[in-house]
């Protein structure tokens, strides 16, 4: 980690010397009304220390009903002092602590004059309206309320940051990071100057040309007229905004988090302004791992899915670039309040891990007083990672999880072989439907723009099939240089071709530049054809001759080829397929010490144990590491004619490293099924502690939801303890390879057997390795703790007591943005529901 460190530094610049892990997970933290005092930031943090947490990230955010006289206001001298002495906690606790550069999202407040604020353009009977947006600052803290900054006026953010100048940066403790939240800022789509710049970048006065601006059609000169407005806005985004703030921030001593998402401009470009790109993990994914649970009231028409394509976009900035943190907010809606398990969460993270990320930001925790009763202050739009959380005793396990992947991935380095060209020209040449006319590159719906190109499409198979690959912008290909042997180096990262979806549209800049890495012996691989269409209005049939020559040129190259069949190509190129992926299994390759290094996740319902075999380290020898357990094994290998097999184990749910090796495994594959024994019996069911009030016990024959137990016990959030004792064969109790399968769980449970503590399980498959010996012939004692959801407290609460929701703005709604009534809920399905059973071979 001091290694880690050391780069971040050579790449991002100064920043203040720090005590804390970037391996462990780190949390967003609101304040609400910053509502704060020294007492309870304290108490909060040593709490987050304690649980396994590496930092947190302050949000000044709306306030709560009551404490009006605690509220301060925003970059005030209390406001202040309260930062300072948090960071001076951080530290004392090893906590790492970042801040958003403003209140709620996006940026704007009360130095934002009408001026400088956020404008919006239409064209009326062939004539410009510039009105502004009205758009004011969301979920604003106190001291924080006033209008959205105009993102592509020349001086709106250097204004905007003497906000600041004059307070934060005058305060002698200072937070790790700045952070930018994701775009969110509607309907701007023009700025004061926006004609004379428009006419200096594109050649022409956009307003003689607002008809083919506003004609939605596929004619060619509609589409020219829209990638021209669309690119200046583009370029006015990320210089007047993106890069500005992060020059700021960086001469200020401030790494920066930067949520590029969302915005109409080249993602990639955006992403590479900061020190730290982060994405955003938004919603369920539609795994297919038996037993895992997705919101049924999840709307995927409303919110969209997480896609691990849109999640590129902020890793491939950072591949390219060299930058060794990459970072997600986590598990935002990804299940209604207090309904989230953890065994929905890790799902999320491992496909965030496979997509790149190495910095996990839980979506979140609240800043609520100790003494505030149950549940305390929650944040609208979130899991509630908090201390009042119902998994808030298996919490750390998650985090020392989160935190055995992150070592491993912060710490080697991407070793992905194919560059793909992001033709964003493409996207731009179609009609935007919302946005003001501008394409919002959002990460919700990327089925609305990314899987509707073929650059989405193309990236869906080379992920299906096991091909490892970066994207990269116009602006990015400016930057690469051509390696002897034809290898292409971003700099900071080895690629061993260019690959051009099929697309209609390119730059001329662009295509000067794949010529001169083609002369330099890059390979380029076209899918299917060539674009066909320069961009630019202004002379375009007189460039566009050009242009299909110089393309002609190009393909003409040894080193370019067409290709009609690209998965051939690409292995003719030199590029290893991993065939896992068709099995699959996701993954994420690296090289860790010089040496390949595997992330795998299975979260599918396909693959169970198999022979593999894997692309790199050609007879490498490796190590199977466990990070939920610590565990690191051999796997056994084989020999089929030159090729070397790997025999790997993981049933849907799990996921592990796998670590080369010069150490030749001895154990041989067991590659027979599992073998079950059943374990029934009388289970009695005693409830340990809880809310609103402990069930009595009872005793059942067949494990189902405690529910149905007693009236009482579907309102009954808590643990309740399960034991039973049970009898197994003579040959089974000998084997050292028995794992306790616990089969469903609602939705964790810690395990004794025969008085021995053996662990705890919160995530699919709910299985533990059992120790040798520790299973008697004869009888055996089994003690499950079982922990459920507090939905169903929360059931009750809501009809009896529904007081806890008296916040500011938004209070409360649930995943649908209705009002949020949990009175009206289904109980849900609650403790050991099996069936449990003993796999053994």
């Amino acid at each position: 980690m001091k290694r880690l460190l050391l780069f971040i530094l050579l790449i991002c610049g100064p920043v203040q010397a720090q005590n804390f892990s970037t391996a462990k997970p780190w949390t967003y933290w609101w304040w609400m009304g910053s509502a704060a005092n020294e007492r309870d930031i304290t108490a909060q943090l040593e709490g987050f220390q304690k649980a396994g947490l590496g930092g947190v990230h302050i949000i000044p955010i709306y306030g709560v009903k009551g404490f009006e006289s605690e509220i301060l206001p925003f970059l005030s001298k209390d406001w202040l002092t309260m930062m300072q002495f948090t960071v001076r906690e951080g530290k004392r606790l090893g906590l790492g602590v970042d801040l958003t550069t403003g209140t709620g999202w996006p940026f704007g407040g009360p130095t934002v004059t009408p001026d400088i604020a956020a404008r919006a353009m239409s064209v009326n009977d062939g004539k410009i309206e510039v009105k502004p947006t009205g758009q004011k600052v969301k979920r604003a803290a106190p001291g924080g309320e006033g209008l959205v900054l105009d993102p592509f006026h020349p001086t709106a953010m250097k204004n905007y940051l003497t906000w600041f100048d004059s307070t934060l940066l005058k305060s002698g403790e200072r937070p790790r990071a700045m952070y930018n939240d994701s775009y969110e800022v509607y309907g701007a789509n023009w700025t004061i100057d926006f004609q004379q710049e428009f006419r200096k970048r594109r050649g022409y006065d956009l307003g003689s040309q607002l008809s083919l601006l506003t004609d939605t059609t596929s004619a060619l000169p509609p589409r020219l007229v829209r990638i021209d407005y669309q690119q200046t806005i583009a370029e006015l985004l990320l210089e007047r905004y993106a890069k500005p703030w992060t020059q700021w921030s960086t001469q200020n001593g401030f790494l920066t988090r930067y949520q590029a998402h969302g915005s109409p401009g080249n993602l990639l470009d955006l992403y590479d302004a900061a020190a730290i790109p982060e994405t955003e993990s938004f919603g369920t994914s539609r795994f297919s791992i038996p037993g895992l649970r997705i919101d049924p009231d999840y709307s995927i028409d409303q919110f969209g899915t997480p896609n691990p394509l849109a999640m590129k976009f902020a890793s491939s900035a950072a591949h390219f670039s060299g930058k060794p943190l990459v970072s997600s907010e986590t598990g935002t809606w990804l299940a209604n309040h207090f309904k989230v398990a953890l065994s929905q969460v890790k799902p999320q993270i491992d496909e965030l891990f496979t997509a790149g990320i190495n910095h996990i930001f839980y979506h979140g925790t609240t800043y609520s007083p100790p003494s505030e009763a149950y549940p305390g202050w929650l944040f609208y739009a979130s899991t509630h990672f908090g201390p009042t959380s119902h998994f808030a005793g298996q919490f750390p396990l998650l985090n020392r999880y989160v935190e055995n992947c992150q070592k491993l991935l912060q710490s080697s380095k991407p070793d992905n072989e194919v560059l793909v060209y992001f033709p964003i020209h493409d996207l731009w040449a179609t009609p935007a439907v919302s946005g003001g006319g501008v394409h919002l590159l959002e990460v919700h719906h990327v089925d609305r723009w990314l899987l509707k190109l073929p650059f989405g499409q193309l990236g869906e198979k080379l992920w299906q099939s096991g091909f490892s690959f970066d994207y990269a912008s116009d602006q990015q290909l400016t930057r690469l240089k051509v390696e002897k042997d034809g290898r292409i180096n971003s700099g900071h990262s080895i690629y061993k071709t260019i690959f051009i979806p099929a697309s209609t549209f390119m730059a001329e800049s662009t295509l000067v530049e794949l010529q001169r890495l083609a002369d330099a012996g890059a390979r380029i691989i076209f899918e299917d054809h060539t674009p066909s269409q320069v961009t630019g209005f202004e002379g375009n049939v007189r460039r566009k001759q050009n242009f299909v020559k110089s393309v002609a040129r190009l393909v003409g190259r040894k080193s370019v080829s067409v290709a009609k069949n690209w998965q051939v190509a690409l292995v003719d190129a030199g590029v290893v397929q991993e065939k896992m992926a068709e099995k699959g299994l996701t993954f994420i390759r690296k090289t860790y010490e010089g040496k390949p290094l595997y992330f795998v996740a299975n979260v599918s319902a396909t693959y169970r144990q198999g022979w593999l075999t894997l692309g790199k380290g050609k007879g490498t020898y490796y190590t199977r590491y466990d990070p939920l357990t610590g565990e690191e094994i051999a796997i056994p290998v084989r020999q089929r004619g030159n090729t070397s097999e790997q025999f790997l184990s993981l049933i849907p749910g799990q996921s592990c490293f796998l670590k080369a090796t010069a150490t030749k495994p001895t154990a041989p594959a067991d590659e027979s099924p599992a073998k079950a024994l059943p374990i029934d019996g009388i289970w009695t069911v005693t409830f340990l502690k809880g809310k609103p009030a402990l069930p009595d016990r009872v005793s059942v024959s067949s494990l189902k939801s405690w529910t149905t137990f007693a009236d009482s016990a579907d309102y009954f959030s808590g643990t309740a303890l399960y034991t039973l004792s049970f009898e197994i064969p003579e040959n089974i109790s000998d084997q050292n390879d028995l794992v306790l399968d616990l089969g469903d769980v609602r939705e964790s449970a810690s395990v004794r057997l025969n008085g021995q503590s053996i662990g705890t399980v919160w995530s699919i498959p709910f299985q533990i390795k059992l120790p040798l010996g520790l299973l008697q012939r004869g009888s055996n004692s089994l003690e499950i703790e079982v922990n459920n959801l507090s939905a169903n407290y929360m059931r009750l609460r809501d009809g009896q007591a529904p007081d806890w929701k008296k916040f500011y703005d938004t209070n409360m709604v649930d995943i649908t943005y209705t009002k949020f009534d949990a009175s009206h809920w289904e109980p849900m399905p609650s403790g050991l529901l099996g069936p449990v059973r003993i796999l053994y071979r």
